[in-house]
Formats: C-alpha cells, sequence, structure tokens
C-alpha cells in the first residue's frame, strides 16, 4: 500500500515554480459579492423531509440571523400533520416546468401496452392533452409490473 505524502509533493512543486523574488506580485482588488437571499424556507423544508431527527442541527449550521429564521420554518413544518407537509413538498417542488412536453414525449415512444396504462393513470388535467388516444380501451388486468412501471416513468417525466 503506497502513502501519499502531501508535504513532499508541495516541496517539489514550489521547486519548479519561480521564485517570489523574481516577480513582483499585483495587488489584488477585493471583491465583494453581495449576500445571497437564501430560500431558507425550502431550505428548512427539505431538512425536515430527509433529515428530520439532525435537523436542527444541519439548520443551526447557517449564519446567526438565518439560522433562526431557518429553524422557526422547520418548528412549522414539524408541528404540520405528515399529509400537510407532503402537500407542501408537492407544492414547492412539484412539476418541472417541461414537464408537459416530457409526458408527451414519453406516451409517444412507449409501447402500445405502456402507453395504454400510463394514459389510464393520468390525471384528467394531464389526459386532456392527448385527445388521440381518449377513445382508447384501458385494460383492466394489467400485470402489477406493469402498472408500476407506468406510474414509475409518469413520475420521471414530470419531476
Amino acid at each position: 500500500m503506497d502513502v501519499t505524502r502531501v508535504g513532499r509533493v508541495l516541496r517539489k512543486a514550489r521547486k519548479l515554480l519561480p521564485s517570489r523574488m523574481e516577480a513582483p506580485r499585483a495587488p489584488v482588488a477585493e471583491v465583494t459579492l453581495p449576500a445571497l437571499s437564501l430560500p431558507l424556507e425550502r431550505i428548512a423544508l427539505v431538512v425536515c423531509v430527509l433529515a428530520r431527527e439532525r435537523a436542527a442541527e444541519l439548520l443551526g449550521g447557517l449564519v446567526d440571523a438565518e439560522a433562526g429564521r431557518a429553524l422557526r420554518h422547520l418548528e412549522r413544518f414539524a408541528a404540520m400533520p405528515s399529509a400537510q407537509r407532503q402537500a407542501k413538498v408537492a407544492v414547492e417542488f412539484g412539476e418541472r416546468a417541461d414537464g408537459a412536453n416530457r409526458l408527451a414525449l414519453f406516451l409517444e415512444t412507449a409501447p402500445e401496452a405502456l402507453r395504454q396504462e400510463a394514459f389510464r393513470g393520468l390525471p384528467p388535467y394531464h389526459r386532456s392533452r392527448f385527445p388521440q388516444w381518449e377513445g382508447a380501451e384501458s385494460r383492466a388486468d394489467a400485470a402489477p409490473a406493469l402498472t408500476a412501471l407506468a406510474e414509475r416513468r409518469i413520475r420521471e417525466a414530470l419531476r
């Protein structure tokens, strides 16, 4: 097993660089970047959903003013019933902007059986976009694997 020696590599690299005395250093201009406006409510929601046990610890690592606001959001989300919290996640991180186009591409390229099953599982507002398949016969005896695949492909297209 080879051991990595960082110190030796740095010393060798310094020898290859020209010395500091040869070229004067140019003055470095300080650039101040504007403070970024973080969507703290969305960050708190994601942390609440994905890392509930460590949420307060993770949000406590933010800058003091933002950490306080984020922790208040976290308390609000933690107090919500699970169904309401899931609805909030669906609204905040819902469908993609190009989801309808991706869904149309999926339905056009899918095999007939998968297309029928996917069309059957579409919500009415998406189903209305495809009047050409509106009268198509839906199979009630579709295999559970086909139904699961259709549901997954719809979710992937929309999110």
